[in-house]
């Protein structure tokens, strides 16, 4: 009873740190930071894979294949909002143009 409340307080704990963090981040960094957690996804990713390759009874394997379901689309959503995140940084010119 005791490991899940101290389990959950750590989570807590992480949850508040992660956003006092975040929300102090300049807006310039945020495609940076933006690649760097999509990198983690891809390894959370990894390590669904390998937990549903593992898996022995029909529930293992449910859940294995929703976390690599969620996954997945974690990844692949975050580098969607990356690309859009650094069209808005590209210049509306082009480079032939004359203004």
């Amino acid at each position: 009873m005791l490991d899940g409340f101290l389990a959950l307080y750590i989570f807590m704990l992480a949850a508040f740190t992660g956003y006092e963090i975040i929300s102090r981040v300049p807006v310039i960094l945020h495609t940076p930071l933006m690649s760097g957690s999509n990198f983690v996804h891809g390894i959370v990713l990894v390590g669904a894979m390998i937990a549903l390759g593992h898996a022995q009874t029909s529930l293992g394997i449910g859940i294995g294949f929703l976390g690599v379901l969620l996954g997945a689309g974690n990844a692949a959503g975050g580098y969607v909002v990356t690309e859009r995140m650094l069209e808005m940084f590209k210049s509306s010119k082009k480079p032939g143009d004359k203004a």
